[in-house]
């Protein structure tokens, strides 16, 4: 059973058991931070799978982890923001799949890894942009974070970006990126779907491994302590710039 299991996510042994500690890990992370789940995978898992096969399987691991969080996202989230982000997203997400696919397999990973240090590294400085907080500002943040899914499926990174220049307060913080996260997972498996990205191993894949990041979640909800909330993000980040980092070295090397 577990060779049939192993031919139907296309994976050895050892590629299975170390992407389920990755996902787990991960969803833990997100269970806690509201975000980060789709960048920590990237970061991790690019030395087992691709980008471009990667971002088909966190489709579904999202979607996953938005189902479970969305009851609390939903009732916290600044609802006009967040179908604002969408609406930009749904038009950058396939200018960043068609550069996924046009760039060689080593480029994108590279660039997929770099995305995610420049993105985490803004928010360790708590980079706030003015202009983010006018309307052309929220549908653009909603562009680049289309274009950054489609390249590296870390566009809930940038649209942290856009509540930090907003001074949105932390909860309204987690539940607009929920809310975000569940509502752009719809319009994008279109795009997906379009660009054939989403196949049967893409499919396969999300489904087996939605089982730990869904138990990830559930623990990273259950340990939260508000009282170390401020320390979460922080730390959430710099593992993140830890990882890709890591992931940027051994790429650029092998």
């Amino acid at each position: 059973m577990i060779d049939r299991l192993l031919d139907i996510v296309n994976l050895t042994g050892q590629e299975f058991a170390l992407l389920a500690v990755i996902v787990l890990v991960a969803g833990i992370v997100r269970g806690f931070s509201g975000f980060a789940l789709s960048a920590l995978i990237m970061a991790s898992a690019v030395i087992i799978l691709p980008p471009v096969e990667l971002i088909p399987m966190l489709w579904w691991l999202e979607l996953s982890a938005s189902v479970l969080m969305l009851k609390g996202g939903w009732a916290d989230a600044d609802r006009t923001a967040a179908i604002g982000l969408v609406i930009g997203s749904t038009a950058g997400w396939p200018l960043g799949l068609w550069l996924t696919l046009s760039l060689p397999v080593e480029t994108s990973k590279i660039i997929a890894l770099a995305v995610i240090i420049t993105l985490a590294v803004s928010q360790l400085s708590k980079l706030k942009l003015p202009f983010l907080a006018t309307k052309p500002g929220l549908y653009g943040t909603g562009i680049l974070a289309g274009i950054v899914s489609g390249l590296a499926h870390v566009g809930g990174m940038v649209v942290a970006l856009y509540v930090l220049a907003s001074d949105a307060p932390a909860r309204q913080m987690r539940g607009s990126l929920v809310l975000f996260l569940f509502l752009g997972s719809i319009t994008s498996m279109v795009t997906l779907l379009a660009f054939g990205v989403m196949d049967f191993s893409g499919v396969s894949r999300g489904l087996v491994f939605a089982l730990p990041t869904l138990l990830g979640v559930y623990l990273g909800q259950k340990l939260f302590t508000p009282g170390l909330a401020q320390y979460y993000r922080p730390f959430c980040l710099v593992l993140l710039c830890a990882l890709a980092g890591a992931g940027l070295i051994r790429t650029t090397l092998s």
